[in-house]
């Protein structure tokens, strides 16, 4: 442990750097052409780097660790831990221990710190070069109360909390209609929404009866209606599953957002399988240590990031479970390693 703390707070220093510089160049023409002060990009730098610490934290274990157990095996040093008589699972239990805990860490980390930081800081980048953000909505339909009452509107106004030429088409329990209210307009008062032209048409005994007005009470919040698109991976667990409820009441597919939602729990594992990939990966080579730790490194962060990217597309497009989606590569990586564990040389 005392050999691994400096090198992966080192290499931890290192990736988040590299993230955030790479950061700063990819938007640094931007500031440039809006004129921000150098003061305001420093800050958004600054609310940027707990994602560049989450994005390195799983790099940062898997070097560390590989740097330290290979160093280790290259002075010989592991030979007369074996002689003694210690396994090479024994051996590295504290290091098994430490980043078991890690992962904790890096949920909490992630949920509390890393998502807020990082709203902010999209905020701030937007407000910086002048990207406004707009909730106005267009060609608006929502299937709410399992689809039994349907809402469609050609334009919903955020600013006044309107909707334009609106129907709510509303069904039996057999799913047959029971009848259409159209409105030239609706207004959200704080509480309801208030019709405006409303006019009903109600099925009845296989014929059609009109008439003015409207005694349907109408309480959906305004956010329903709005044109916001949320990124499940840049909010908290709470809001992801607010959001995922949300569309489930609208009838609207999930599938995407539930496996990211999933992933929330999932990912933070990467820092426990890093650290048991290492083990098994440790001891390949004598020379050239730091290379062979950097390549083995990347090569299985990339593995895993391309198997875990497959699984989430299958996903998304309901061949597999969101479950499986963001599990799966969690449970094939902690095969791999026990399987490497148990033919390395000890």
């Amino acid at each position: 442990m005392k050999k691994f703390i400096p090198v992966f707070l080192g290499a931890l220093g290192f990736f988040s750097l590299v993230l955030l510089l790479i950061d700063l160049l990819t938007n640094l023409w931007q500031y440039m052409l809006e004129g921000t002060p150098v003061p305001a990009i420093l800050y958004i730098c600054l609310l940027y780097l707990p994602k560049a610490i989450s994005f390195s934290i799983p790099l940062a274990v898997l070097f560390g660790a590989a740097f330290t157990l290979s160093s280790l095996y290259a002075a010989n040093e592991l030979t007369v831990v074996f002689a003694s008589g210690i396994s090479l699972f024994r051996f590295t239990l504290p290091l098994l221990l430490f980043s078991l805990l890690l992962s904790v860490a890096f949920f909490f980390f992630e949920d509390i710190v890393t998502v807020p930081f990082y709203k902010k800081k999209m905020d701030m980048q937007k407000q910086a070069l002048n990207q406004p953000v707009s909730y106005d909505n267009d060609r608006i339909v929502v299937l709410s109360e399992g689809g039994f009452t349907v809402y469609r509107a050609d334009y919903y106004d955020d600013l006044q909390k309107r909707l334009y030429d609106l129907m709510i088409f509303i069904r039996n329990p057999d799913r047959t209609l029971n009848r259409i209210i159209s409105a030239d307009s609706a207004l959200w008062d704080g509480d309801k929404w208030i019709f405006f032209n409303a006019v009903t048409y109600t099925h009845k005994d296989s014929k059609i009866i009109f008439s003015e007005g409207s005694d349907f009470i109408c309480v959906e919040e305004p956010e329903i209606f709005k044109n916001i698109s949320v990124s499940v991976e840049e909010v908290g667990t709470a809001q992801a599953r607010e959001y995922i409820a949300k569309l489930k009441r609208t009838g609207l597919p999930y599938a995407e957002e539930s496996s990211l939602y999933h992933k929330k729990f999932a990912f933070p594992l990467i820092t426990f399988i890093a650290v048991f990939l290492s083990i098994g990966l440790a001891g390949k080579s004598r020379k050239n240590i730091l290379l062979i730790s950097l390549v083995s490194c990347v090569s299985a962060a990339v593995a895993f990031y391309v198997t875990q990217m497959v699984t989430m597309l299958l996903a998304q497009f309901g061949y597999i479970s969101p479950f499986a989606g963001a599990w799966f590569p969690v449970f094939l990586f902690t095969g791999i390693s026990i399987a490497l564990l148990r033919f390395a040389r000890t």
